[in-house]
C-alpha cells in the first residue's frame, strides 16, 4: 500500500511541478507591440547593417507577427524583406499553429512543407516567444530558423539562428526598443 500512496503522492508533486512551470510563462498580450532595432552582422569578412522592425498584435484567438528587415551593404544598396504570419492557438499549452493559408472551410491553416513552403510554429516559454520555421529543401534537406523574442525591460532582445541540415548557417543577435505604448 505504501508503494502505491508514493507514486500517488509522486505524481501529485510532478502535476503541482507542471503547473507551476505553465504559470510561469507569459501570456501573449505582454509581447504586443511594436519594437526597432538595429544589427551589425558579417559574413566571410563583410559586414552589413540591418534595420529590424517587428509588430506583434492579436488576430482573433491568436496573435499575428510581423517583421522587416532592411540590409544596408557597402556601396548604398539596400535590401528589403517583410513577413507576416498569424497564429492561432493549438490544443497544446503555449504552442500555437500558424495559420498562412486559408482552407476550404474558411479556417487559417499551416502552409505544406512537402510542397517546398515553410511550416512555422510558435512556442512561449517563460519571457520567450520562439518561432520556428523548417523548410524541406529540394534534395530532401532542411533548413531551420529559429527567432527567439525574450521580452526586456525597454523591449525585446532577439536571438536569430538558420540551419542547414544541422549546419549553422547564420546568427543575429540585436536589442529592439519597444516603440511607444
Amino acid at each position: 500500500m505504501s508503494t502505491l500512496r508514493n507514486l500517488t503522492l509522486g505524481l501529485v508533486f510532478a502535476v503541482a511541478l507542471s503547473g507551476l512551470a505553465q504559470a510561469e510563462d507569459t501570456a501573449i498580450d505582454a509581447f504586443y507591440g511594436t519594437y526597432v532595432g538595429k544589427a551589425l552582422v558579417g559574413k566571410d569578412g563583410v559586414s552589413s547593417e540591418r534595420d529590424l522592425n517587428v509588430v506583434i498584435k492579436p488576430f482573433r484567438k491568436g496573435f499575428t507577427v510581423e517583421w522587416t528587415t532592411v540590409t544596408r551593404r557597402a556601396g548604398g544598396k539596400t535590401k528589403r524583406a517583410s513577413y507576416k504570419i498569424n497564429f492561432r492557438p493549438s490544443r497544446r499549452e503555449g504552442i500555437f499553429g500558424s495559420a498562412m493559408k486559408i482552407n476550404k472551410f474558411g479556417k487559417g491553416v499551416p502552409l505544406d512543407p512537402l510542397k517546398g513552403d515553410p511550416y512555422v510554429w510558435a512556442r512561449i516559454s517563460g519571457k520567450t516567444l520562439t518561432v520556428h520555421a523548417m523548410i524541406i529543401l529540394d534534395d530532401g534537406g532542411f533548413e531551420m530558423q529559429t527567432y527567439d523574442r525574450t521580452l526586456t525591460d525597454s523591449g525585446l532582445s532577439l536571438d536569430f539562428e538558420r540551419i542547414r541540415d544541422g549546419q549553422p548557417l547564420r546568427r543575429i543577435k540585436a536589442s529592439l526598443e519597444r516603440q511607444g505604448e
